[in-house]
């Protein structure tokens, strides 16, 4: 489309007159931006549709990653870098006086996910198609999210997330291709040539339109394609009540993770979940069948992949499709169902094994819960032949039990792969947490260790540190980042470390600036930079740091003589609405912040920083400046983490438990390059089994943990009676389910070990260089690749 900036400038101002009617001098922003992201995809069409016809005429297997969250982010300067126009996209601005950093703000980042699930599964499509794997993603279009968070009175409050307010500039609405999807009514059975069929009758239907966003490839002519889906109004439903249908229609696309503490967002949820398989796998039968191969071969050309368990219902309505739709007997569809579909657990929380009550679920869904008793029952006769007579234990692996539909059961006997994120992770799925599946089908069970893409969390978002990178070894790490072990070649080189000390600075500058923006907390960039980004849960132990700040403050207050190295400790988390634990820890850290930073005794060695509404953009300034990454969940509890990887790929060394993917960060950068404490999983494993932990004894024998619970109910923080109770209790009177005061003393000593290092400066970078050195084996590229190979069976597509 342009060669240089003139021809840029030329389109550019051509293309904003057109658009909306007016002359560049008038222009806003805005239009500025609309612009340029209408002439990117306009850019990309050709690619985008020759990459669709390729897949067609090559007629090799594509896969589809299901995920009911994609965390995008901006994409105005990823895709700009993607397609390798970002400099003369960037010149030609400014030669029309416009900063694209000033664009790039317009832009909203787009309200599709919330944490680690959704981001990995944005990371995955960048290296799909930066691999030209032939591989899309399924998703909802939410209109609003998750939330906005803003911290009022140092309380969480919610606003709805209005990132479509302007429209969204890289989709393309595909009315054409809508689907009705039925919920509610009844199910009747006829027979037609000696064959027993169904039919769904008196349904209320419901209208998913898709909106198709190309996913652009790192310089590479792939363009694949995340579908998005949006539930509207049907024209097939006779309704009385019209706006009742509407409202409840448009609300199964309105919010990601509804509140489901009641029957009316239970079923939301699970509207929401059916919506988008059902839409997805119709679609992608259509596809195929356009393609006049027989549905016998289906899973030899497509593979469906389950993110979680939110998508499980893939299994039952593949079945439904094959049979009720193709004609398809049993025997045959369950082949293909089985062979063409494959599931990623990421919990090893047994509350996060989704589960939905009969009474909603069969009423809701009445084809697709005939279609689950009938796979429960063959699964339940399997188990009787293998375990004859063991009630109990067929009891405790059935699909429906105790009024229930369990979704990982289902997921798990209708894949033929089954993968944790993490070795330990899998380790204890294979073990323990799954270990009744696994004894069965010991063969669907496999690893695959999550990644990043490199090309956001480091070329993007750290344009200094990619250039030393590349100026010291060459740029053939971007295509394959295990040669950044070419890096350790400067372990001792004093003036590339020095070099390393600098951006460091720069980039905490830069935060701190966006700090003071955003807070006005004044923060020291000599200081350290200590900080915690991730989803506020209990297990990922927010408030053990917490705690430790409340006792370095107290430390500090009795103890002239107490030596603390500078430190700013930063959060960013949202806590799930109806999570009263997580909101009550947010209040906690604004509290300690506004004791801490309003003291002018400590707050010269201390500073405590809560940044509201994290997100993904502000990620991208977050990870390059930290110095230390705090990943101190409870060992056993976390199935990988991916920030983790991000912060060690931006040089900042790890305070850990060995969870997740700590473990292999361990393995690659040697116990001198991370700081480990706290319990072991098979610690944590065994007292949860057979008991033996006693939160008491621990409040009572150490008085910093004394002194710092107590303070949670004391008094110590001024018009705060009875705020922190529940945190209070959590510790003591329910004997502290995530160990936070058993690993306090060891996570305390640690944290003291972290002072002493960080004064050695040099010796503090070259672990930092190390950290760097050794983070390529965590690109989302590498994990892709294993998927492509060993799950998938997909091949690249030139």
């Amino acid at each position: 489309m342009f060669s240089n900036k003139a021809e840029f400038k030329a389109v550019f101002l051509q293309k904003l007159e057109m658009t909306f009617g007016t002359s560049f001098g008038e222009s806003t922003k805005r239009e500025q931006f609309q612009t340029l992201g209408h002439m990117i995809r306009e850019y990309v069409s050709s690619d985008w549709i020759q990459t669709n016809e390729q897949y067609r005429s090559t007629g090799k297997k594509q896969v589809y990653y299901l995920s009911i969250e994609f965390l995008l982010g901006r994409l105005l300067r990823h895709n700009l870098m993607n397609l390798g126009i970002e400099t003369v996209v960037m010149e030609g601005l400014q030669e029309l006086g416009i900063d694209l950093e000033d664009l790039e703000e317009i832009e909203a980042d787009a309200g599709l996910g919330n944490g680690g699930l959704g981001r990995l599964a944005a990371c995955f499509l960048d290296s799909l198609a930066s691999l030209n794997l032939p591989g899309h993603g399924c998703g909802i279009r939410y209109k609003h999210g998750l939330f906005e968070q803003k911290i009022v009175d140092g309380y969480q409050v919610e606003l709805p997330e209005q990132w479509l307010r302007h429209g969204h500039v890289w989709e393309v609405r595909k009315s054409d291709d809508s689907i009705e999807i039925p919920f509610w009514g009844k199910v009747e059975s006829y027979q037609e040539n000696g064959k027993l069929m169904f039919r769904h009758l008196q349904a209320e239907t419901v209208t998913a339109v898709p909106y198709d966003l190309p996913v652009i490839g790192y310089q590479t002519e792939t363009v694949n394609t995340l579908r998005l889906w949006s539930a509207e109004p049907s024209r097939f439903t006779a309704n009385t009540d019209i706006l009742r249908y509407k409202k409840e229609t448009e609300s199964i696309s309105e919010l990601l993770y509804p509140d489901d503490t009641h029957d009316e967002g239970k079923i939301l949820r699970l509207k929401q979940q059916y919506l988008l398989v059902a839409a997805s796998l119709q679609s992608i039968v259509s596809s195929y069948k356009k393609q006049k191969r027989s549905l016998l071969e289906f899973h030899q050309f497509v593979g469906i992949h389950i993110n979680d368990t939110h998508p499980a219902l893939a299994v039952p309505e593949l079945m439904r499709i094959l049979m009720d739709e193709e004609g398809l007997g049993w025997n045959e569809a369950w082949y293909i169902t089985v062979n063409t579909l494959s599931y990623t657990n990421h919990t090893t929380l047994s509350e996060a094994l989704e589960k939905w009550p009969m009474r909603i679920f069969q009423p809701l869904l009445p084809r697709i819960y005939m279609i689950i008793e009938e796979i429960n029952e063959r699964f339940c006769q399997e188990l009787w032949e293998k375990y004859p007579g063991d009630w109990g234990h067929i009891e405790s692996m059935a699909i429906l039990a105790h009024g229930e539909v369990r979704m990982a059961p289902l997921a798990i006997v209708g894949s033929h792969s089954v993968n944790g994120v993490a070795s330990l992770h899998t380790e204890i799925l294979k073990e323990r947490e799954m270990n009744a599946y696994y004894q069965v089908f010991p063969e669907r069970f496999n690893n695959k260790t999550n990644g990043i893409t490199h090309r956001r969390w480091l070329i993007k978002s750290n344009p200094k540190l990619t250039n030393l990178i590349t100026d010291s070894i060459g740029p053939k790490w971007i295509e394959d980042t295990e040669n950044l072990e070419n890096l350790l070649a400067f372990r001792k080189d004093q003036a590339f470390l020095t070099e390393l000390g600098d951006i460091k600075k720069a980039n905490k500058e830069k935060l701190a600036k966006i700090i003071h923006e955003k807070s006005g907390i004044l923060v020291d960039t000599n200081s350290i930079f200590d900080v915690q980004v991730k989803r506020l849960h209990a297990y990922k132990r927010q408030l053990l740091n917490v705690l430790h700040i409340m006792y370095l403050y107290n430390r500090l207050k009795t103890d002239p003589g107490y030596s603390l190295y500078p430190r700013t400790f930063i959060f960013g988390a949202k806590a799930s609405p109806g999570y009263y634990f997580a909101k009550k820890v947010i209040k906690l850290i604004n509290t300690v912040a506004d004791k801490v930073n309003h003291d002018p005794d400590v707050n010269d060695r201390l500073k405590v920083v809560f940044l509201e509404n994290y997100r993904v953009s502000l990620a991208e300034d977050i990870f390059p400046a930290a110095e230390v990454s705090q990943q101190i969940s409870t060992a056993s509890k976390e199935a990988s983490g991916t920030g983790n990887m991000k912060f060690m790929m931006n040089g900042a060394l790890t305070v850990g438990t060995l969870d997740g993917a700590n473990v292999e960060i361990t393995e690659l950068v040697g116990e001198e390059n991370i700081f480990l404490f706290g319990l072991r999983a098979q610690e944590v494993l065994n007292f949860q089994k057979n008991g033996g932990y006693n939160s008491r004894e621990y409040y009572h024998y150490d008085t910093r943990i004394r002194e710092v619970t107590e303070q949670l109910v004391n008094g110590f923080f001024p018009d705060t009676e009875g705020e922190f109770t529940a945190i209070y209790d959590s510790l003591l009177n329910h004997n502290d389910q995530y160990f936070v005061l058993r690993d306090f003393a060891s996570y305390v000593q640690i944290q003291e070990q972290v002072s002493e290092a960080y004064r050695d400066r040099s010796k503090w970078l070259e672990k930092s260089l190390v950290n760097i050195a050794k983070s390529g084996y965590f690109s989302s590229d590498r994990t892709i690749q294993e998927y492509a190979n060993n799950i998938w069976k997909i091949k690249p597509i030139k």
